[in-house]
C-alpha cells in the first residue's frame, strides 16, 4: 500500500511538473492544478447550492449596469485574442504546426495568448454566477456547465502542457454577449467553430511526422463532438420553441 501511494505522489509530480512546459511555472494558476479545482468546486458549490439557498427568499438583483460591462469587455477580450490569432496565421502550418517551447517571440505570444484565453474562461464563470443572482435558475442547464466547467480544465491544460502549436485553432472564439436575438447566430457560430476544431485535430491522426503531441486529438476529439451533439440539440430545441412546436 506505501509503494502504491509513493508511486501515485510520484507519478502526479512527474505529471504536473515534469511533462508540463516550464515556461508556464510563473503564470497566474498555472503552476498546480489544484486552486484551479478548488475554483470550479466553489462556483459548482455556489451555483447549486450557496447562491440558491442565499437567493430564496429575495428578489432577484439588477444587474444591468454589471453585465454591459461584463459583456464588453468579453468582447473586446476575446476580440484581441482573436487578433493575436489572425496576426500569427503565417507561423502556423494547417497540416501540422508543432508547439515552439522556445524563447523566441511568437513562442512567447502563442504561450501567453494561451494563458489569457484559460483567464478569460475563468471570467466565464460569471456567466452562471450571474443567472443565480438574478433568479435565472432555468438558464442553468447541463449545456451550460458542462460547456464552462470542461472549459476551465482543458484552457488550463492546454496553456500547461501545449501553448501554442496547433492548439492556436481553438483561439477563435468570439464572443457575442447574451442578446436573445442573437441565440440563434451564437449557437450557429459555436456549432461552426466546434466543426472546425473537430477537422483541425481529426486531421493530426492522419498526418505523419507531425510533431505535436498526439495525445491531444484524443481529449480534443471526442470533446468537440459531445459539444456538438449538446449545441447541435440545443440549436433544434430553439428552433421548436420559436416556432411555437
Amino acid at each position: 500500500m506505501a509503494l502504491a501511494l509513493k508511486k501515485m505522489y510520484q507519478g502526479y509530480f512527474w505529471v504536473i511538473n515534469d511533462l508540463a512546459d516550464p515556461r508556464t511555472d510563473d503564470y497566474f494558476l498555472m503552476s498546480s492544478p489544484i486552486p484551479v479545482i478548488i475554483i470550479v468546486g466553489l462556483w459548482l458549490k455556489f451555483i447549486f447550492h450557496w447562491g440558491p439557498a442565499y437567493m430564496k427568499d429575495r428578489p432577484p438583483y439588477d444587474l444591468k449596469y454589471i453585465m454591459i460591462f461584463y459583456n464588453v469587455f468579453q468582447i473586446f477580450a476575446n476580440g484581441f485574442i482573436t487578433y493575436l490569432a489572425w496576426t500569427a496565421r503565417k507561423e502556423v502550418d494547417w497540416e501540422c504546426t508543432p508547439v515552439d517551447y522556445s524563447s523566441s517571440y511568437w513562442g512567447q505570444l502563442f504561450l501567453w495568448s494561451s494563458h489569457k484565453y484559460f483567464m478569460l474562461k475563468i471570467a466565464d464563470l460569471l456567466d452562471t454566477i450571474f443567472f443565480v443572482l438574478r433568479k435565472k435558475d432555468r438558464h442553468i442547464s447541463f449545456l451550460h456547465t458542462y460547456h464552462h466547467f470542461g472549459m476551465v480544465l482543458i484552457t488550463w491544460i492546454g496553456a500547461r502542457y501545449v501553448g501554442g502549436g496547433h492548439s492556436y485553432f481553438i483561439a477563435y472564439n468570439s464572443k457575442y454577449g447574451k442578446l436573445e436575438w442573437l441565440k440563434k447566430l451564437i449557437t450557429q457560430a459555436q456549432l461552426v467553430q466546434f466543426i472546425f476544431i473537430l477537422y483541425m485535430f481529426v486531421k493530426l491522426f492522419f498526418t505523419k511526422g507531425c510533431e505535436y503531441p498526439k495525445i491531444v486529438p484524443f481529449f480534443i476529439v471526442p470533446q468537440n463532438l459531445f459539444m456538438i451533439i449538446l449545441f447541435g440539440d440545443f440549436y433544434v430545441r430553439i428552433i421548436f420553441l420559436d416556432n411555437g412546436v
